[in-house]
């Protein structure tokens, strides 16, 4: 598998395409739960493929690559990249997985998202492990799954590569109190820092149609909550830094402006961006941004973050 450091590519696979659809990749037809049985009695489905499925149940979209990575972090008996893709095409043909791919004008996407099929949470049922896919889930549109991808590789950039990672979340409730409404982020992530714990919640940005719209929304939530937090509101003893995560530099940029020009400020809180490719670097101490204003202008500036090294 090429590292993360070998990434050469300019452009996140993670960034919205106009005209972007998402193409079904799996298998058609019917597999009955005896053939899962028989295979699973024969060793042809064994511990790594409930490794592979309890990923999926947790994380809900994940690439190839994604997946190897975890396997990894978890120490799991997964060879190579090569490996664990048969792996996936064996639950892929059982239809315990299925797949999609993305593809626009531009072109199709390199990459491969894999999700639940209902095969599958049969067989985490009947091992009494909770699985709360629905269907419907695999027909979220494009802007969801992208999301969800940039937030689970930050998620799984962090486990890697950060000494002081504890804990993290995916899809945490939040309650804005004062509007009486939940609503989640993409991940929390606590980190050990210090003999303390820090933490860090994440929201996805894509440049999605009347995303600005969307994230003001959004960004009134997030007042509220911050407004109105005491110790042990929605899980957090203190209250938790906010990170966006955008397509690329320029986006940092676009999202920053529309906070400015909208006059959304939080006390006490600094707002820091990243990138999904700035996930790829070897450390992450120098993957956050913030603005800074001088000489009347605003200008980003790279902030050095110890906790991350």
């Amino acid at each position: 598998m090429v590292q993360d450091n070998e990434i050469k590519t300019t452009v996140s696979p993670f960034r919205m395409r106009e005209g972007e659809i998402k193409v079904f990749d799996g298998k058609d037809g019917y597999v009955s739960m005896n053939q899962i049985l028989q295979k699973i009695n024969l060793g042809h489905i064994g511990d790594i493929h409930f490794k592979i499925l309890d990923l999926i149940n947790k994380f809900e979209f994940l690439t190839s690559r994604q997946m190897f990575q975890l396997l990894e972090f978890q120490k799991a008996d997964i060879k190579n990249q090569d490996k664990l893709n048969n792996k996936l095409d064996q639950l892929i043909r059982s239809k315990i997985l299925t797949r999609y791919y993305f593809t626009s004008p531009e072109g199709s996407g390199i990459y491969r998202v894999y999700c639940m099929e209902k095969m599958g949470k049969y067989l985490l049922t009947s091992r009494e492990e909770e699985c709360k896919w629905q269907p419907s889930d695999n027909a979220k549109p494009v802007e969801m799954i992208k999301k969800k991808l940039a937030g689970n590789q930050l998620v799984i950039a962090y486990m890697r590569k950060v000494k002081a990672f504890s804990d993290f979340k995916l899809k945490p409730q939040i309650l804005a109190k004062t509007l009486n409404k939940q609503f989640k982020p993409i991940a929390s992530i606590d980190l050990a820092f210090n003999e303390r714990k820090v933490s860090f919640v994440f929201e996805v940005v894509r440049r999605n149609e009347d995303w600005e719209k969307k994230l003001i929304e959004r960004m009134n939530l997030w007042k509220d909550f911050y407004s109105n937090f005491v110790p042990g509101d929605s899980g957090f003893s203190s209250m938790p830094g906010l990170i966006f995560i955008c397509e690329d530099d320029r986006h940092m940029a676009e999202t920053f402006k529309v906070l400015v020009t909208n006059n959304i400020n939080i006390p006490k809180i600094t707002f820091y961006y990243t990138t999904d490719l700035n996930q790829n670097n070897d450390s992450l101490s120098k993957s956050l941004y913030d603005f800074v204003e001088e000489n009347g202008k605003y200008k980003i500036r790279n902030v050095e973050a110890k906790i991350l090294l």
